[in-house]
Formats: structure tokens, C-alpha cells, sequence
């Protein structure tokens, strides 16, 4: 009996794991059959000469480009709000708090895990009108609050991977530092962090996935359809998601519902080369650490 029931899990994970991959590829395969015919440099540049385009010599208006720009300026901004902020709050909980503090920050920490991010976007948007009534009538909603907006709705993968990759260090691990003599913050600095870093990355990675996907938060803080490539943070801006949406939402023709393809094909394709760039900052740090020790 014990056999079959373990034969029948076994089952059940490879067909979970076969339907999560065939799920992959027809999701993958429909955006490619749809939107395979629109790519090319007049999708990404439109009617502007790429090279005058990558030198911003040139606005453009028709293309994807600025969407592009502001999806990586987005991301690069939100994350490096997050990753300093949510480091030092996962190593307080791991290494700091004791158990009431810990027991309630992980309580405030799940609770912002669980907002939607319609929510977050809007808290945003006040922020800007509070800032542009009572500080500067130049703040409006912006890339800078949309990284930061982001920055908030990403905080708890950064600080929970940190927290719980501190964690789950050996006791020799923690130990062995402390009884040469080292300090507490030189044991953190010197040991413990380079040890979980693999794991910190892994936070890292979720983070960028979650800003480069989401629309709720943008769409009330600072994005537009139509504003080129941002000179500066507090300056609209395009997104790719923003862009996908308002085309699906909006598009007047079949060739303008395709390039609506065409841009989440070339989202995707963007979260890829993050998502792997980020896994091989990840293994480098894996082998940093391990050649440390």
C-alpha cells in the first residue's frame, strides 16, 4: 500500500511538473505566432534611425524604445532602493531582533507581502500629491515614485530571503569566527553574509521579476503612453507593461493588437536576460563565498 501511495505522489509531481512546462510553452508559443510578424527595428525604433535613437539624438515617438528604456530605468531604480533597505532589515531579524520584535516585524512583513499592488500604486500617487502641495508644485507622479512605489511592493522577498538565508547557517558557521575573536558585525560582515549570498540573489532575482511585470502601480504613479526616454527621475516615462495593457485595452486595428504581442514578446525576452544576468551575478557569488572558505 505504502509503495503504491509513494508511486502515485511520484505520479502526481511528474504530471504537475509536465503540465507546468507545457503551460510555459504554449504560453511562450502563442505570444511567438502572434507577435513573430511584427519584429523588427521599426517595431523597437519606429521611423527614427537606431543609431541616432541609442545616441538620444532623436526622440521616438512610434516605437518601443522609450517603453524599453523606462522598463530597465524602472527596474534599475526600484531594486537598488529595495536591496540596501531590505539587506539590513533581513540581517536585524536574523541577527538582532529578539522574539516579540521579530514575531511582530514578520507580522508587518506578511501583511506587505499581502497588498495588492493597486493599493501600493495608490499610496503612491498621494505621496506625489502630498509632495506637490506642501513641498513643490514641480513633483508630480513620476519614475521616482513609481521605483520607489516598487521598491515598497518588493521589500518583503528581499528582506525574507535574507532573513531566512542567515537563518539556516550552520551553528559552526556562526560560531567559529566568534570564538577566534571576531565581533558580532565583523561575524556578519565576514562570514555570515558572504555565506548566504546565493541565497540573498535569489531575493533579488524575485524583485526584479516583480517590477518588470507590474502595471497597477505604475499606471498611478508616473507612467504615460507617449513621453520618449526620461531625461530625469522626476519626468514621466514609458513602460513596457503599461504599453501591453493600453494596446490590448485600446488598439484600433488587428496590426495594432499585434504589436501588443510584439512588446510582450520583447518583455519577456527583457525579464530573461535579467533573470539570467541576475543567476549569473548568483553563481559568481556562490563561488566567491565557497572559494573564501
Amino acid at each position: 500500500m505504502n509503495r503504491f501511495f509513494e508511486k502515485f505522489l511520484l505520479g502526481c509531481a511528474w504530471a504537475s511538473a509536465l503540465l507546468l512546462v507545457t503551460t510555459i510553452f504554449c504560453i511562450v508559443g502563442y505570444l511567438i505566432i502572434k507577435g513573430a510578424e511584427t519584429l523588427n527595428l521599426k517595431l523597437i525604433f519606429g521611423n527614427t534611425d537606431p543609431v541616432d535613437a541609442l545616441l538620444l539624438k532623436r526622440q521616438v515617438f512610434d516605437g518601443l524604445f522609450p517603453a524599453i528604456v523606462g522598463t530597465l530605468l524602472l527596474v534599475l531604480l526600484s531594486v537598488v532602493w529595495a536591496i540596501p533597505v531590505g539587506i539590513a532589515s533581513g540581517i536585524y531579524l536574523a541577527e538582532y531582533a529578539g522574539k516579540k520584535i521579530n514575531r511582530a516585524l514578520n507580522l508587518l512583513l506578511d501583511i506587505l507581502a499581502g497588498i495588492p499592488s493597486i493599493v501600493v500604486g495608490l499610496f503612491g500617487f498621494s505621496v506625489a500629491l502630498v509632495l506637490h502641495k506642501h513641498f513643490s508644485e514641480d513633483i508630480y507622479p513620476c519614475l521616482l515614485i513609481s521605483s520607489l512605489a516598487l521598491a515598497l511592493l518588493v521589500l518583503p522577498y528581499i528582506v525574507r530571503t535574507t532573513q531566512v538565508s542567515l537563518e539556516n547557517l550552520s551553528s559552526e558557521t556562526r560560531l567559529t569566527a566568534l570564538a577566534l575573536g571576531a565581533t558580532k558585525l565583523q561575524n556578519i560582515f565576514y562570514v555570515l553574509i558572504p555565506k548566504s549570498l546565493s541565497g540573498i540573489a535569489s531575493g533579488v532575482i524575485l524583485a526584479i521579476g516583480r517590477c518588470a511585470e507590474d502595471t497597477a502601480v505604475i499606471m498611478l504613479t508616473g507612467v504615460v503612453a507617449t513621453a520618449g526616454v526620461p531625461h530625469s527621475v522626476f519626468a514621466n516615462y514609458e513602460a513596457l507593461p503599461f504599453y501591453i495593457y493600453y494596446i490590448s485595452a485600446q488598439y484600433a486595428d488587428r496590426q495594432e493588437l499585434l504589436t501588443g504581442y510584439g512588446a510582450a514578446i520583447i518583455l519577456l525576452t527583457l525579464c530573461v536576460i535579467l533573470f539570467f544576468s541576475a543567476f549569473v551575478i548568483k553563481k559568481q557569488l556562490a563561488y566567491y563565498s565557497l572559494y573564501r572558505t
